[in-house]
């Protein structure tokens, strides 16, 4: 038998604590071993069966001789001149892929991907620009928050990294789960944010399945000018999404926000400000306004600073609460928009 046609055992890492209650059933041991595996694997994130003392040897090496803990550090890191750090994990049998961990005075934030590449195929993004391998397992999304040297002190995760977070929901929401359980890793949701493009259904899903805060990739108000911009509009109209968004309360703790990459010429005049303040009227909201960070082979620019500042507060005074997200990251390409690891 050759190395590469060993089977490769599934990992536990990952799983819910239903799934942990499959696993004990499926191998005969109590159900309430699932409860020990949930408090191994997210409490005091083991990375080995036999630090596991409170199951039994046999019940150990049972797991180890048909499953894998699921654990992966990362392979490299680069670190910014700002102080954000770049990671880039292995993916077993699809590449790599690349979180960004960025601290903030008291905040410390990973952005994690939720798959290889992506098939969005935004013309801002250099994900998109790779296409789609994989999607990612919740255990290989959660592997990404553990395994950094940093994860004790990470105060917030945003789904922002590679890959739409809604073109492989089951698999969010599993890592969703696992992150806010109290038999996980007991987060509140509110320290948790999931940004996508827009798919109607998995996104009335994540909305109803999930108490994390939602953002929007929203980039351009007008339908014909957002399609030249992201494919997707074709099939999940930005004007259906603000539909589906109006059906639920956003006034508690959950926040619902719009991601803006001003792009100079393109979405930066006044006629968009007005079409923002039309398509979002009637819905408690705010918009973060992105700069845009040059692309190999993009025809786009960012506008100065000052008309950064001066769109911003034309929306303020819109009744919109507009913020400006600062760049970080940049000069390592981690900064929004240039996470790719398509040449590596």
């Amino acid at each position: 038998m050759t190395a590469s046609s060993i089977p490769v055992k599934p990992a536990l890492f990952g799983k819910t604590l239903d799934q942990l209650q499959e696993v004990a059933a499926s191998l005969g041991m109590p159900r309430f071993t699932a409860g020990q595996l949930a408090k191994w694997l997210y409490v005091k994130r083991s990375a080995s069966f036999d630090c596991m003392s409170d199951i039994s040897a046999r019940n150990r090496g049972l797991l180890d001789e048909n499953y894998s803990v699921g654990l992966l550090p990362p392979e490299g890191v680069s670190t910014s001149s700002d102080g954000t750090k770049k990671y880039l994990f292995p993916v077993p049998g699809a590449g790599y892929i690349e979180s960004a961990y960025i601290p903030d005075r008291d905040r410390a934030t990973l952005c994690v991907s939720s798959q290889v590449g992506c098939r969005m195929g935004c013309l801002f993004c250099m994900t998109g620009k790779q296409g789609l391998s994989r999607n990612l397992t919740a255990g290989e999304i959660l592997n990404q928050v553990v395994s950094i040297p940093e994860s004790d002190r990470l105060t917030n995760i945003v789904y922002m990294g590679m890959g739409e977070p809604l073109d492989n929901l089951d698999e969010v929401l599993r890592s969703l789960e696992v992150l806010t359980a109290p038999w996980g890793f007991a987060w509140s949701p509110t320290r948790i944010t999931v940004s996508t493009a827009g798919l109607v259904a998995p996104l009335k899903r994540l909305i109803e399945e999930s108490k994390a805060h939602l953002a929007v990739s929203l980039h351009n108000p007008f339908p014909d000018q957002r399609a030249e911009l992201m494919p997707i509009e074709r099939g999940a109209p930005i004007t259906d999404i603000v539909d589906l968004l109006k059906n639920y309360d956003w006034k508690g703790q959950r926040r619902l926000s719009f991601e803006y990459i001003l792009l100079e010429g393109i979405n930066d005049t006044p006629a968009h400000i007005k079409g923002l303040a039309r398509l979002l009227d009637g819905l408690k909201c705010r918009i973060n306004i992105i700069r845009f960070h040059k692309i190999p082979g993009s025809p786009f620019y960012s506008p100065g600073d000052r008309s950064v500042e001066a769109f911003r507060d034309a929306l303020s005074a819109k009744g919109i609460t507009t913020t400006i997200r600062a760049s970080r990251g940049e000069d390592i390409q981690a900064a929004c928009g240039l996470l790719s690891t398509g040449v590596k």
